[in-house]
């Protein structure tokens, strides 16, 4: 046998597991067991054989290199275990066996262990197997998506180059869009407008508004023509048709209106009126069709100047019989007026506003007709005789210098003028005025000498005189509101007063102040509805006369309350009194009187409520203005009896078994609402 050696087994254990290795496991199993039995047999015989016979051996032979010895002996002198057994003194050679002995129990244990798990080995095995498929199957799928991945990528960077391109198309075609979607816009006829301008009236919303679109893209393509676009000559035709049809209707429409200045009696200033709200027409025509804005100029050139020259002999033929009295009879005050000048004098005033409103600052209807010559003369056209309307005036005479007011002359005022009569105007209002001013002082001192006594008969009804008044200063108001006057206004002033005078003493002539109260309020609404209607609401005297009506009816409500509930107002005003002094006690003794009142009232108020409402509609000739004083008496009603339930709602009467019958508030309001008339 021959000698073992330590690292012997340990290099062909190492070689045995490398071919177990590539061993089945359970060939492996078999092959390890028989190591195991002959590797413990080897242990036993080498225990028998210990004893070596070492003295053939030779130390001196060349054969044995003492220098890799002696380096791998001081190797395994270095180790912790090895120096450990020296110091302590062991045999090397035995520690050496004890510890290979150890070695191979603990590779049998190890070799049992794996023998006895070998199901679970086995098992094992298989997973890892199966796990080694489905791991390269993953590779395999996840090499086909890389595959995939690189293609996408591919096909994105293909898109984002189309998104590029369709993006840089899109601004193209916006930029484009933005200069042709005007020049489209401009140039289509809609079927609307066609239908519009050939069957819609002139007078029709709908036509006017195309007509403005017709002359917009009318412009607009003359504007192209210049430029060439070849666009145009499609449209042009259409444009020209309707242009015309257009151009025939306004003409129609027009001459319609002038026409109808020329029947008798007819007020031209309405029909002069509507046509200012279709002056877009005559702008359309100049700027279309010039020759027919000249014949309608002519046209109404010429009817305005025969309706002057009627107006103008009229008004001569009146301004001659103008006598200059020094007294003027009573029934020619307040009220009896020739309205033969102003009329005359505010229709020269209407036409030139016209004009000018409807010229625009472009001369609409070409300059001011100058028909009526130059001043001071009036040469009204081919058919007045020279100074026909020439003012009378004395020789030598100089008129008196006048304010800055509403006949002052065109440099102290800028107010719109006739442009054909400044200085006549101006001449005619200078001789004029003082005669104004004159009347206006007649007709204060007239008011001032009226003896109510020698009127003869009185009645409620508003009286003739206040009548006249309201008039009269109705049109002073409304002529010196538009052109202000202090003169006239203090005159104005004075007269009020006096009128106001004048119907107090006319009301002192009745009896009854109940009496008094209705005269007072249906003067005062008479003169204020008259004042009303001339447009003058803001004027000083309405304000006036809108405080003392409010006054007036305010009194006539506490009055015709109190016949049938002055018992329950006087005593809601002198409780009211003892509860602000604090004298509570004084009402303890008012049982009686207050449970008479509430049985009272609550037997007798639907009648008298229906005797007030009858009693105010006989009294004024005013329904609105009566049925405005039926709701003010019932609502001061309501805030009497509510004012006589929060007395009895007081300590010393809030016991009282009468309070029981009080008629809840609201029922009454509800009851109350019923007998407001509507008018």
């Amino acid at each position: 046998m021959s000698p073992w050696r330590p690292g012997c087994c340990g290099s062909e254990r190492r070689s045995g597991a490398g071919m177990m290795a590539a061993l089945r496991p359970d060939e492996e199993l078999g092959l390890r067991v028989t190591e195991i039995e002959e590797e413990e047999g080897m242990g036993r015989g080498e225990e028998q054989s210990l004893q070596l016979n070492l003295g053939d051996l030779d130390l001196t032979s060349d054969e044995f290199i003492l220098d890799e010895v002696d380096i791998h002996i001081q190797a395994n002198l270095e180790d912790s275990l090895v120096q450990e057994a020296l110091k302590t003194g062991v045999d090397l050679r035995q520690y050496s066996k004890q510890v290979e002995l150890e070695l191979q129990h603990i590779e049998h244990a190890s070799i049992r262990d794996y023998i006895k798990e070998s199901k679970n080995i086995t098992s094992l095995h298989n997973q890892i197997t199966a796990c080694d498929a489905i791991l390269e199957r993953m590779e395999q799928m996840l090499s086909s998506f890389q595959c995939d991945l690189s293609s996408i990528s591919c096909e994105i960077q293909t898109l984002q180059e189309q998104s590029v391109a369709m993006n840089l198309r899109l601004k193209n075609r916006q930029a484009v869009r933005s200069q042709l979607s005007q020049l489209v816009d401009e140039l289509v006829v809609p079927a609307a407008m066609i239908s519009t301008i050939l069957e819609a009236p002139v007078t029709e919303q709908d036509f006017l508004e195309q007509l403005h679109e017709l002359n917009n893209k009318m412009n607009y393509v003359k504007e192209q023509a210049f430029r060439e676009t070849m666009a145009c000559t499609d449209v042009h035709n259409v444009l020209d048709r309707l242009k015309v049809k257009a151009v025939t209707k306004i003409r129609e429409f027009v001459l319609q209106k002038i026409y109808s200045f020329r029947k008798p009696m007819t007020n031209y200033q309405i029909p002069q009126n509507a046509l200012l709200k279709y002056r877009f027409f005559y702008q359309f025509l100049l700027g279309n069709e010039r020759s027919v804005a000249q014949e309608l100029r002519e046209q109404y050139v010429e009817t305005m100047s025969k309706i002057y020259l009627s107006y103008f002999k009229s008004y001569t033929s009146r301004l001659m019989k103008i006598q200059y009295e020094e007294v003027a009879e009573k029934d020619d005050l307040m009220g009896v007026e020739d309205t033969a000048k102003k009329d005359i004098l505010a229709s020269c005033a209407w036409t030139a506003a016209f004009l000018g409103t409807l010229r625009g600052g472009k001369g609409v209807l070409g300059e001011p007709p100058r028909v009526l010559g130059q001043p001071p003369g009036l040469t009204a056209g081919p058919h007045s005789s020279p100074g026909a309307g020439r003012a009378p005036r004395s020789p030598g005479s100089q008129p008196p210098a006048l304010p800055a007011g509403p006949y002052s002359p065109p440099r102290a005022r800028r107010e719109p003028r006739p442009p054909a009569l400044p200085r006549y105007w101006d001449t005619l209002l200078e001789i004029l005025w003082p005669r104004f001013e004159y009347i206006l002082e007649l007709n204060i001192q007239s008011i001032q000498n009226t003896d109510p006594q020698r009127l003869g008969f009185l009645d409620t009804r508003p009286h003739y005189i206040t009548r006249r008044y309201a008039e009269f200063s109705s049109a002073i108001v409304s002529i010196n509101q538009t052109f202000p006057n202090e003169r006239t206004h203090t005159l104005l002033g004075q007269l009020q007063v006096e009128v106001e005078n004048f119907v107090l003493r006319v009301a002192a002539e009745f009896s009854s102040r109940k009496e008094q109260l209705i005269f007072l309020i249906n003067n005062y609404d008479m003169m204020l509805s008259v004042l009303m209607e001339r447009a003058v609401e803001e004027s000083k005297e309405v304000e006036g006369f809108q405080q003392l009506l409010s006054a007036r009816s305010q009194e006539f409500i506490e009055e015709i309350l109190s016949p049938p509930f002055g018992g329950m107002i006087a005593f809601v005003k002198e409780s009211e009194s003892l509860i602000e002094k604090g004298q509570l006690d004084r009402l303890r003794g008012e049982e009686a009187r207050v449970t008479q009142l509430v049985r009272g009232f609550s037997t007798t108020w639907k009648a008298s409520v229906e005797s007030l409402s009858q009693d105010v509609m006989r009294s004024f000739s005013n329904f609105k203005n009566g049925t405005s004083i039926i709701q003010g008496v019932l609502t001061q009603l309501i805030q009497y009896y509510h004012r006589f339930h929060k007395v009895l709602a007081q300590p010393p009467l809030r016991a009282l078994p009468a309070r029981a019958e009080l008629i809840n508030i609201h029922h009454l309001m509800v009851e109350l609402k019923k007998h407001k008339p509507n008018f």
